[in-house]
């Protein structure tokens, strides 16, 4: 744990000082589960590589926003204050964070969807988001958006079909654009959804 703690303090050192332009870094889960960074791959039984060739300032974002308890909580705590503060159904949010992501702040889709609520660097300039990778600007921004697309369309269908497809695929087919993808993803949200209301 002091470990981690010395890691991130350097990383973020290092980050804020000047833009790192250095080598890449890796991110491994040694077999004692606490994480290491590197300059260089690891080729040691028992390590599994979590993230590779980023910044300092990715690799000390990764470090701070561990899947552990404690950041579990944190976004329990954005999902809710963001709910209240756009007045959205937090079961919703928390939905679409799990089909998104699966909790995982640092997502990063092939199309550059990014973070918990994945947002789209054109989504995210929208609402003024200045870190992808934060939790809270990261859902308080994929809410706004949603409820945007809640009050345009009067139908969570359709909405969480623009969330996913985009407005221009609802408008060119009038309704749920025929992707397998859209229409699964539908589906999937509003099974959590119904699953975080119960």
């Amino acid at each position: 744990m002091i470990k981690n703690l010395l890691t991130i303090s350097l990383l973020l050192s290092i980050a804020s000082s000047y833009s790192y332009s250095g080598t890449d870094l890796f991110i491994y889960v040694a077999p004692n589960g606490e994480r290491i960074v590197t300059d260089r791959p690891i080729n040691l039984s028992g390590y599994e590589l979590e993230e590779s060739k980023i910044t300092a300032q990715k690799a000390g974002t990764a470090l701070r926003h561990q899947n552990n308890e404690k950041n579990r909580q944190l976004i329990e705590r954005h999902i809710r204050n963001a709910a209240y503060l756009y007045d959205m159904d937090a079961a919703l949010i928390k939905a679409v964070i799990r089909q998104e992501s699966a909790f995982n702040i640092l997502a990063v889709s092939k199309k550059g969807a990014t973070g918990l609520m994945q947002l789209m660097p054109s989504t995210a300039a929208m609402y003024q988001v200045k870190d992808l990778y934060d939790p809270k600007q990261n859902i308080y921004a994929g809410t706004q958006h949603l409820k945007y697309l809640l009050y345009k369309y009067k139908n969570l269908k359709l909405a969480l079909a623009a969330y996913n497809a985009g407005e221009s695929a609802v408008a060119k087919y009038g309704g749920v654009p025929p992707y397998p993808e859209t229409i699964n993803y539908i589906g999937k949200v509003m099974g959590w959804y119904q699953e975080y209301t119960n």
